[in-house]
């Protein structure tokens, strides 16, 4: 029998996830969420406004869900990931039906794969990650603990992410390139060299002048 699930958060994050649980037939207890109000798929469900209510569930008696999303240069996803954990709590792994998973692949504990999300043979997905909607991770590439995949972004074959790393939407990393920890890649950027760790870097957008401007 499954545990009864916690969903840690109440935002639009954790709303797609309980959409993904629901959906599966899972259970989910409570969202321990301090002010905030659940919408969405969210909806009907207790909400716990205060965190410790969560440490009246024993860990061996419930399973939690990180429902914080995650965005470059935000570490709170990652710290109630690690403040649980500390306290013996497991966190779920999600996985969209719609989502494709090798049977050679791996997860990590918490990580999250998304509808339309690919996830190919050899790949390995680090704790607390986010491989999101419409994401592909190709054969053999390797993510880092607590990254974060946006919708459509695209790692070819070799791949390697470090910890905390950000691949913005649409965004694509070339076969074999390696990202530092806490390195960002900006949405629709195509990534042709190694990125150090804390570097950022952006798609190239045309220069328009100012005489540009008021001719367009």
């Amino acid at each position: 029998m499954n545990k009864p699930l916690i969903m840690i958060g109440a935002g639009g994050h954790a709303s797609v996830l309980a959409d993904i649980l629901t959906r599966q037939g899972q259970t989910i207890l409570a969202l321990v969420a301090p002010g905030s109000s659940g919408k969405g798929a969210l909806a009907g469900l207790p909400l716990w406004q205060d965190e410790t209510l969560c440490m009246t569930v024993p860990p061996e008696e419930c399973v939690l869900v990180n429902g914080i999303g995650s965005l470059p240069g935000c570490e709170l996803r990652a710290r109630i990931f690690s403040r649980y954990r500390e306290k013996g709590y497991r966190f779920a792994c999600v996985v969209a039906q719609e989502a494709v998973i090798s049977p050679h692949a791996s997860l990590g504990q918490g990580a999250q794969v998304m509808p339309g999300a690919i996830v190919q043979s050899g790949a390995q997905i680090g704790d607390n990650t986010i491989i999101n909607t419409g994401a592909i991770v190709e054969h053999d590439s390797v993510v880092g603990s607590h990254a974060h995949l946006a919708p459509r972004a695209v790692l070819c074959g070799g791949v390697t992410l470090g910890e905390r790393v950000h691949v913005g939407s649409g965004a694509v990393v070339i076969q074999g390139l390696q990202l530092g920890n806490e390195a960002v890649v900006g949405a629709g950027a195509i990534l042709t060299r190694n990125l150090p760790e804390n570097h950022i870097v952006y798609p190239a957008r045309p220069y328009l002048t100012e005489r540009n401007n008021k001719q367009g």
